[in-house]
């Protein structure tokens, strides 16, 4: 029973690191991040091979049965917070293994239903909270135990959702052939179990710097060099005395007649200096106690910080994520009947799918080496994949052809790898918000990009419907990106401007104490005393001959 709590233990203690490792422990939360993926934005994906089973079984249209997908999207995104809030309280391995019991007892129980409205609970609410709780505290933790290799590392990882695509879709559909849909969906959710082992391994990370070396409280020339200042400070040179240090005669009579009084003076006020620095002494342990005090409260993470919507740079970004998701899924959901109401056979449209899901494994690859390289500018990149999106989703409607249409979805699949697996990590950047506060911003990024996911399908399935061509859900999506990359390309001037206004703020304020501390009188010159001490009464007596 000890060795047992004693492993318990071991599990769940934090990984104590003087510096970002970019590797150790790390590498275990790549792989479990990778299977998160193949499990949550996989099976999502992969849902698509069921429609045809649900309209038929439940006697639902494409539009009603194509709400389970968008409500778990939905759910997925907009609870996004939440996911956040119980990480900063909890920690990340409970709430990932508790989103994977979760995703698991939503995809069983959605293969008992008898009514479409039952699904919408199972698989839209149950299930997409639970890919909330798993998805994003994984992905959180991952960025920060990597710092050289993360966007490479985030890269690989993330290609877990295309190998769902690649291996699981044609696997699955060979499966439901065999033993039907509902059985199939129990056996993806026994799958998806494996999760809870992924949320185990997510120990936490704990950086502590090693201190610098600061000099000795005690050192050998500390008591010498204040006895030789405390001298010079009680020993003030007069302004008749020369360079030499032979006093003129005029001083020299001063000092004899002054006497014994001059001499106790000068005790005097080496007590008065000594219990100062005891004073001094004792005060300034008290300051740095209160000044740590402060820090720690200042460093203390909070549950919930919605203080990123404040920054101009965040706000832009997050409305390039709200506008850029319009093309992420839609295309994916009607590129097999673009590809058959163009004259291409339904069998040989869904190889569409497959060259994407291969070419958007390579996108991700080569996003992550590109970034990777030193020096670079990442945000940049992520504009100029996002701006090439919008012309290849236009282009899509005008192939009539299989080679075209090929092309396109390799094209498009490619472009979308980097995106994807880019735009979240992208906030761990300083060109947005930053590490610091990576893991309240991405919850509050995902948030407002869940109105885009709910709202994405169902907009292009309007559109189809009004004008009766499939061609018209690709405009919507080409319109979606395009304005997502204007508010790209704003964030950084947002970031250079408040940075530029916060440093004439600080300079102003620097501007203000410097001048108000030249006006401050501070101690009189040793000059001006002895020429006051020259000019008294008593010393302008002339000395008797």
């Amino acid at each position: 029973m000890t060795g047992l709590i004693s492993a318990l233990k071991g599990c769940t203690s934090p990984n104590v690191y003087n510096e970002v490792p970019d590797g150790g422990w790390g590498w275990l939360v790549a792989a479990a991040f990778f299977f998160v993926e193949v499990f949550t934005y996989g099976i999502i994906k992969i849902f698509g091979i069921f429609l045809q089973d649900l309209m038929t079984d439940f006697n639902e249209t494409n539009s009603r049965v194509s709400w389970v997908i968008s409500i778990c999207v939905f759910v997925m995104a907009f609870t996004a917070p939440l996911s956040t809030l119980m990480s900063n309280r909890f920690g990340y391995q409970p709430v990932v293994m508790l989103g994977g019991l979760l995703i698991s007892l939503g995809t069983i129980t959605t293969a008992l239903t008898n009514s479409i409205i039952e699904m919408y609970i199972t698989m839209g609410i149950v299930a997409g909270l639970g890919y909330c709780l798993t998805f994003l505290p994984t992905v959180t933790i991952l960025l920060q135990y990597f710092s050289k290799r993360r966007s490479l590392v985030t890269s690989i990882a993330s290609t877990g959702e295309c190998f769902s695509l690649v291996a699981l879709a044609p696997a699955m559909n060979a499966l439901k052939e065999q033993i039907g849909w509902r059985n199939c969906l129990i056996v993806i959710g026994v799958m998806q179990a494996s999760i809870i082992v992924c949320g185990a391994l997510l120990k936490p990370i704990v950086i502590k710097p090693k201190p610098a070396a600061t000099e000795g409280s005690t050192s050998p020339l500390k008591e010498p060099e204040s006895k030789y200042d405390l001298e010079n400070e009680i020993t003030r040179t007069s302004i008749g005395s020369v360079d030499s240090g032979v006093q003129s005669v005029t001083s020299s009579q001063i000092n004899l007649s002054e006497g014994q009084d001059s001499t106790e003076q000068d005790s005097a006020e080496k007590k008065a200096l000594k219990k100062q620095e005891v004073e001094e002494q004792a005060v300034v342990p008290e300051t740095t106690l209160k000044q740590k005090r402060e820090d720690s409260s200042v460093s203390r993470a909070k549950l919930l910080d919605f203080s990123v919507l404040r920054d101009a740079s965040f706000n832009c970004y997050a409305l390039f994520g709200l506008f850029a998701t319009l093309g992420f899924f839609a295309p994916q959901l009607y590129v097999i009947e673009l590809s058959v109401s163009r004259g291409v056979s339904r069998d040989s449209a869904t190889y569409m799918l497959s060259a994407m899901a291969v070419a958007e494994i390579l996108g991700r690859l080569s996003m992550g080496w590109v970034l990777n390289r030193r020096p670079i500018r990442k945000i940049y990149i992520l504009l100029i994949c996002t701006v090439l999106l919008c012309p290849v989703l236009v282009i899509f409607t005008f192939v009539n052809e299989f080679w075209g249409l090929m092309s396109c979805s390799c094209f498009y699949g490619f472009l979308l790898g980097t995106v994807a697996s880019s735009h979240i990590p992208m906030l761990a950047e300083d060109d947005v918000i930053g590490i610091q506060r990576m893991s309240s911003a991405v919850g509050v990024y995902v948030c407002i990009q869940s109105f885009a996911g709910l709202a994405g399908p169902p907009l292009g399935g309007f559109l189809v419907d009004r004008t009766d061509n499939y061609g018209s859900a690709f405009y919507s999506c080409a319109a979606g990106m395009g304005v997502g990359a204007l508010f790209l390309g704003l964030v950084r001037p947002a970031k250079s401007g408040l940075c530029l206004r916060r440093r004439r703020k600080e300079q102003q304020t620097t501007d203000r104490d410097s001048s108000s501390q030249g006006n401050d009188d501070g101690p009189a010159d040793f000059v001006e005393m002895d020429m006051e001490i020259d000019n008294s009464p008593a010393k302008s007596k002339p000395w008797p001959v």
